[in-house]
């Protein structure tokens, strides 16, 4: 995919959805953890549970067999002890059926990323902007927009991908600095809000579909899906209130009409148990 043209990811988080992106050749599916904002209506990605993650990347992997599908691991289930985070990275792969993880990570965690990869664990290193360091940021920003910034991510990205990263994923950087890092590295980025330079470029489904309140600059809505469902809703409230329901589809049977007589009873007996 690196030789080849630009590809494109979406996050996905349910095996309709999933069915339906596969069925519209996107290669790439993230399980990402902005399922907690997007399907459980929590305040930021940290509140994910590991095990809801892995279900719903099982439930994306079944509806799409033939896309590649990364697991994004949630808050606190890779931060805390190496052994502990390849236990629950391998519950993506043999549980969740994922094809990679995903971490947010810096170069201190080139020691986990080895052991992941000695462990045959693909992993997806995703640096830059990483929302689950938001509250120790003091917010979601942009990085590398210093000099010394754009150093240290474009060295952190090489030091990654020798520690065995078979993927980068860059987040809210300038051009320059993702245009640096591929340059730097021989496998693949995955830009999300990080310029043309990179490889592929993912985004956050509902962003896209115009289903959500707000949507980051690099993915302004390309449809209005929301609005859509809006209306959906509203029309079937119309049609419900005033008996709109068109022709019902089911009817009695012939014979049970036919033998039917006022000293016999036409509904069927139940067994009692």
């Amino acid at each position: 995919m690196k030789a080849e043209q630009p590809f494109a990811a979406l996050t996905c988080y349910d095996a309709t959805s999933a069915r339906l992106l596969q069925a519209a050749g996107v290669p790439i599916l993230l399980v990402g953890d902005t399922a907690a904002e997007m399907i459980l209506g929590l305040p930021g990605t940290i509140h994910a549970p590991l095990d809801l993650m892995i279900q719903l990347t099982a439930a994306v992997k079944r509806g799409a067999p033939n896309c590649l599908v990364m697991a994004d691991m949630p808050f606190l289930s890779y931060q805390v002890d190496e052994a502990e985070a390849v236990r629950n990275a391998g519950r993506f792969l043999v549980e969740g059926q994922a094809d990679c993880v995903k971490l947010e990570v810096d170069g201190t965690f080139t020691g986990l990323v080895s052991q992941l990869n000695r462990a045959g664990i693909p992993v997806i290193a995703h640096i830059g902007s990483r929302p689950q360091q938001v509250k120790h940021d003091g917010g979601y920003r942009s990085a590398g927009r210093t000099r010394a910034d754009a150093s240290r991510l474009v060295e952190e990205a090489r030091r990654l991908e020798e520690a065995g990263a078979t993927m980068l994923l860059i987040e809210a950087v300038p051009c320059e600095v993702s245009e640096e890092i591929v340059s730097k590295t021989s496998i693949p980025v995955i830009g999300c809000g990080a310029g043309p330079a990179c490889h592929g470029q993912v985004v956050v489904t509902q962003d896209l579909a115009g289903m959500t309140p707000w949507q980051p600059a690099f993915a302004r809505p390309m449809a209005q899906i929301g609005a859509a469902i809006t209306k959906l809703g509203q029309d079937w409230v119309d049609r419900v209130s005033t008996g709109n329901l068109g022709e019902h589809p089911y009817s009695m049977a012939a014979e049970t009409c036919k033998d039917a007589s006022p000293e016999r009873d036409v509904t069927v007996e139940s067994t009692k148990s």
